[in-house]
């Protein structure tokens, strides 16, 4: 069947090269991809706003499925429009995909149905929330704009003078409209993890966990980004607490929307805090993540054009994912500057040579191709990703592939998995 994957990151770029693999794909179309995603797919020339381009294109082309991979068309309504026409879609509806769209909509969800979260409250002006932060005199204490702000309507305030300034700042407009309702939250203790799942509407099936790298540098330190890297299967994610984020959390948040009347279909990806009293849920997004994607794609042994097509047309029951049960890592490739203020349009040399090597994948994000070369175009530019029989060995394969590319203009973090490798060394 003819495929259009729409988007044009990382994400995408992971997700065509495992669409590809699958034997019951015929042309792969890409709405609008990247330079890496063209190597694999036929661009198509559409803005991913166009939904009635979109329809005419599926009809013309006749495309058995669409393959959603960014939140703001889905958020959009996208999805509902191409349902409305008889196209299978993988991704959720308007309705379903405000578990990222608000986030007040998902803590009042989970208020409702009793879903392990922290404790939370939500406000329309700063005065209102400036008075819940004095009541709580609890710090550090975590600050959202409600609305979709591209990752970084988020602040961890660590004193009063830093929540106020985040609240100001938020109805200030800082934020835009995804400003105009602001959450606060408790702030959870505890390791961080990325769990996903598919889901029908009905049935939620795992889908395997992962660990990213939110802040720029190394060690940790400086500020938050997209993503600098990520690795999988995450060591925290027991089979006992895979089991229990699919009891607790996962499988009763599509039970759930089902009975709020908005079923949720398409890849439901949970923010997770492991805490000590149990998995608990930070946050929902209502798409695969960046850069996890990335690393899920290169364990993913089933065939995903069949899982997508299962939860499009609602018969995921009895279906499992397989995982490789080897390690893969990813390490990000930036502009230099990144997340601040960065050069566009440098040349980068040599990823050929490195997507060449033993168990090497590099999946491109910011790129374009311009007379014959490939130019840097984004702040995050490269997801250089291995696979290996350990953590240790994939991280050595990502770095020796990212020491193969030249790209003076960018620049990478060198400890991408270092917590793995580090619980690996101290395990018994």
């Amino acid at each position: 069947m003819h495929i259009l994957l729409i988007g044009s990151g990382g994400r995408e770029h992971a997700l065509a090269y495992a669409l590809k693999k699958s034997k019951q794909v015929g042309t792969l179309f890409a709405l609008p991809g990247n330079a890496g995603i063209h190597s694999l797919c036929t661009p198509v020339d559409l803005k991913d706003t166009d939904a009635e381009g979109i329809i005419a294109f599926c009809k013309k082309e006749t495309i058995g499925l669409v393959v959603i991979g960014p939140e703001a068309p889905l958020v959009a309504g996208l999805a509902d429009k191409l349902e409305a026409a008889g196209i299978p879609v993988f991704g959720p509806s308007a309705k379903a995909a405000q578990l990222e769209g608000s986030k007040k909509f998902t803590k009042d969800l989970c208020k409702k149905y009793n879903l392990p979260t922290g404790a939370y409250d939500s406000f329309t002006d700063a005065a209102s929330a400036k008075k819940y932060i004095d009541a709580q005199n609890s710090y550090p204490t975590v600050i959202k704009a409600d609305g979709l702000a591209a990752g970084k309507g988020v602040i961890i305030a660590q004193n009063k003078a830093e929540a106020y300034k985040a609240i100001d700042e938020m109805f200030g407009g800082k934020f835009g409209d995804a400003g105009k309702l602001v959450v606060i939250e408790e702030f959870l203790d505890g390791e961080e993890a990325s769990y996903f799942a598919l889901s029908d509407g009905t049935t939620a099936i795992a889908f395997g966990s992962a660990q990213d790298h939110k802040r720029v540098g190394d060690g940790d330190t400086g500020p938050n980004t997209g993503g600098m890297g990520t690795y999988s299967p995450a060591p925290c994610v027991t089979k006992a607490i895979d089991e229990e984020v699919m009891r607790t959390i996962m499988q009763p948040a599509i039970t759930a929307m089902k009975k709020e009347g908005m079923p949720f279909k398409g890849v439901l990806f949970a923010g997770l805090m492991l805490t000590k009293k149990g998995p608990k849920l930070i946050e929902f997004n209502a798409r695969f993540g960046d850069p996890e994607t990335q690393v899920l794609m290169l364990r993913l042994e089933s065939d995903l054009v069949e899982l997508m097509l299962a939860c499009a047309k609602g018969n995921l029951e009895g279906k499992t994912v397989k995982l490789s049960s080897k390690a893969a890592v990813c390490v990000v490739m930036a502009a230099k500057g990144y997340p601040d203020t960065y050069v566009k349009n440098t040349e980068i040399k040599n990823i050929a040579q490195a997507d060449q090597m033993e168990g090497v994948k590099v999946f491109h994000a910011g790129t374009k191709r311009e007379a014959g070369k490939i130019l840097a175009i984004g702040g995050r530019v490269l997801g250089v990703t291995a696979i290996g029989a350990t953590v240790a060995e994939a991280q050595k394969r990502a770095y020796s592939a990212v020491d193969a590319i030249h790209w003076p203009e960018g620049f990478c973090r060198r400890d991408i998995a270092w917590r793995a490798i580090a619980q690996t060394k101290n395990a018994i």
